[in-house]
């Protein structure tokens, strides 16, 4: 690059630092705001206003150390996943006076650990027809709109995608055909794309590792090709965190509530005693409602309120495995709605990755919650009788299990039902809490439990609920083309091993990866990778740049390692050992942004590494495949998707031939 260029380069940069990052876009991005009405615009026009910048951390928690028993919150919210982020920026745009508190991170637990799928439930469908359960087909039709709802407020986070359903019968063909369609028919004008049938060669041709037989013998008769969304979970759960900060909530990360208050002569609940869990340092926080959205802890925080508080979770874990792309096509998924033991497997395409499962079985409620050896390899067991390659345990590069909250009411008669959909009760002294329910319905969840506390406190809200048709933080400006300004606009400026800062294209990938994660707020990210020498790629085959850990610390509350490589960007989930190569990098970046000592940093690796250690990879997981224990060597370096081992060894040598010989079965 000539120093003519580099020196317009420098000075465009400047120029749009000096307007706030600014730059007139090439396209019209309104179409995305077209449903917004009257009140809802107006709270757009709140956020815009701000520059799209949230409040920083210390103000967040002193507007929370601010109130008092004359001057309370309106509402204060405890959980800081999807449904209580949810509420807060309900409440917020409602025109209330909200607090959150979250003693981890947003989307620290279940949110961040779904099936990154937006859907209707086609197994509800199916119920609905066979138990002519209009109670499952009203959940459907319910979940279906919130579909559309989340595709369109959070349009950079969440995209359609395809999923495939293999005929070995002829009998299967008509059953799928006609339960799609019927689906298609319930979504009306929600519908993403119409399914349709794929021939046998049609469904190679688009999945090339599909097998062409099943375990039974039987040959591939053809596929069944339906539609439903797909997200980035945790982003969107920190969107909906940002965007609530934005609307006027008061949004506090690794701040536990510790106490719960009650009125001394009412006896209901009126505020709570928070520990912030960076500082070790209470305070108080008083609302005149308090809501419980704690998800698989909501018994937890209800027996601050209650001691003799009835328990209403029953926890269910979900495991999920995430194995290579070359495991599934880029754009199409696949689902077996019934395996040979009953269960359904799905292997899905995710950043770049496959992602498989998942598991049903009881659990215990952990803050971090690991996967069991027989469950990862029951998904591997399962998704082989499907393929026509090897199934390997050694390609598993990364394994995470979530706690569903499933709820049953305590109040109603038959406490032994167990719901998916969601319950909102509250008990004798005021405390609102929602649980249960799904992703997909987060909003409806969080209106409801907006509606319950308006009525318990008595609350005066400016305006009625306004989120259905509200973009989040990123959708505006986001267009799918939107990748190009950035590859022809910017630089990535890096630094080398020796200090000195070099210029290099903002590759394609790199561009998409910030759209997709960042949306029109994208441009910001690439202003500190050019402007601030942090253009450099975090781990070796991923798109993650130095530069996000900078804008996530800046902007979207990241106070830790951990929240950074599992929940601003997905490398632990995607890649357990990359996220552990990235970590060094990670927490150099943080310190400085943070201004940590030699002690926080020291501290940020050693919980980094037990966090890592939970995510059950090939690298850092012991198994036994019945005669032989095995201790996988670890990954040491990756070069064109090759991998390259070190042996400490003949022992582990012989560790590795024999996962290939007795844990990882050839296909017949």
């Amino acid at each position: 690059m000539g120093r003519s260029q580099t020196g317009r380069l420098a000075l465009r940069a400047a120029v749009m630092a000096a307007t706030g990052g600014g730059m007139s876009l090439a396209y019209n991005s309104s179409s995305i705001f077209g449903k917004e009405r009257g009140d809802a615009v107006s709270v757009r026009h709140k956020m815009e206003a701000a520059g799209w910048k949230v409040p920083d951390r210390a103000s967040q928690e002193a507007a929370l150390k601010g109130t008092s028993r004359t001057n309370p919150l309106d509402m204060l919210v405890i959980g800081g996943g999807a449904t209580g982020c949810g509420a807060a920026l309900d409440a917020a745009t409602r025109g209330l006076r909200v607090g959150l508190v979250e003693r981890e991170d947003f989307a620290a637990g279940t949110s961040s650990r779904s099936t990154k799928l937006v859907h209707g439930g086609v197994r509800y469908l199916e119920k609905a027809v066979f138990q002519l359960d209009y109670g499952q087909l009203k959940l459907v039709f319910h979940a279906l709109e919130e579909r559309a709802n989340i595709l369109e407020n959070a349009p950079h986070l969440c995209n359609p995608l395809p999923t495939m359903t293999p005929c070995y019968e002829w009998w299967q063909i008509p059953y799928y055909w006609a339960g799609f369609k019927l689906y298609d028919l319930v979504a009306g004008r929600h519908m993403l794309h119409i399914s349709r049938f794929f021939s046998a060669r049609e469904s190679l041709e688009v999945f090339p590792t599909l097998s062409k037989g099943n375990p039974e013998g039987k040959s591939l008769k053809g596929t069944l090709v339906y539609y439903d969304g797909q997200m980035n979970d945790s982003r969107l759960n920190v969107a909906l965190a940002c965007t609530a900060s934005l609307a006027g909530a008061s949004v506090l990360n690794h701040a536990e509530a510790i106490t719960l208050y009650k009125d001394e002569v009412t006896g209901k609940v009126i505020g709570a005693r928070i520990r912030n869990n960076l500082t070790g340092k209470e305070f108080d926080v008083y609302a005149k409602v308090v809501v419980n959205a704690a998800g698989p802890f909501c018994d937890e925080v209800r027996k601050l309120s209650d001691e003799k508080a009835l328990s209403m979770i029953a926890p269910s874990s979900g495991v999920h495995i995430v194995l290579p792309d070359y495991y599934s096509p880029e754009a199409m998924g696949l689902i077996v709605p019934k395996t040979k033991d009953g269960r359904v497997v799905f292997m899905l395409p995710w950043m770049g990755r496959t992602v498989a499962g998942t598991t049903d079985s009881v659990t215990p409620i952990t803050m971090l919650p690991e996967p069991h050896e027989e469950e990862i390899q029951f998904i591997l067991d399962a998704i082989s009788d499907y393929l026509c390659i090897k199934v390997r345990r050694t390609d598993v590069l990364s394994a995470w299990s979530g706690i569903r909250p499933l709820a049953s009411d305590p109040t109603a008669k038959d406490t032994a039902s167990i719901s998916r959909d969601h319950v909102v009760v509250t008990d004798d002294h005021g405390l609102v809490t929602i649980t249960g329910g799904k992703w997909t319905t987060y909003r409806s969840m969080a209106e409801d439990a907006v509606d319950a506390a308006i009525q318990v406190g008595k609350l005066q809200p400016q305006r009625g609920c306004v989120t259905e048709h509200l973009a989040l933080i990123g959708a505006d400006g986001f267009d799918p083309s939107y990748f190009t300004i950035l590859t022809q606009q910017y630089v990535r400026m890096k630094r080398t091993h020796g200090g000195k800062i070099v210029p290099g294209a903002f590759d394609t990938a790199a561009a998409k990866h910030l759209v997709h994660s960042y949306g029109g707020m994208a441009q910001r990210v690439a202003l500190i990778a050019q402007m601030e020498g942090l253009g450099k790629r975090l781990a070796h085959g991923y798109p993650v740049l130095e530069a996000e850990v900078a804008y996530c610390a800046r902007y979207e509350y990241c106070e830790s390692a951990v929240d950074f490589i599992a929940r601003r960007c997905r490398l632990a989930f995607l890649d357990t050992d990359a996220a552990g190569r990235a970590l060094p990098r990670v927490i150099e970046i943080l310190a400085a942004e943070h201004k940590w000592d030699k002690w926080r940093k020291k501290q940020e690796v050693q919980l980094a590494k037990a966090f890592l250690e939970t995510f059950k990879s090939s690298h850092n997981a012991q198994f036994d495949d019945g005669k032989h224990k095995v201790n996988l060597p670890r990954l040491l370096n990756r070069q064109d998707d090759r991998s390259v081992f070190a042996f400490n060894s003949k022992s582990d040598r012989d560790d590795l031939v024999q996962v290939d010989k007795q844990i990882l079965k050839p296909k017949k």
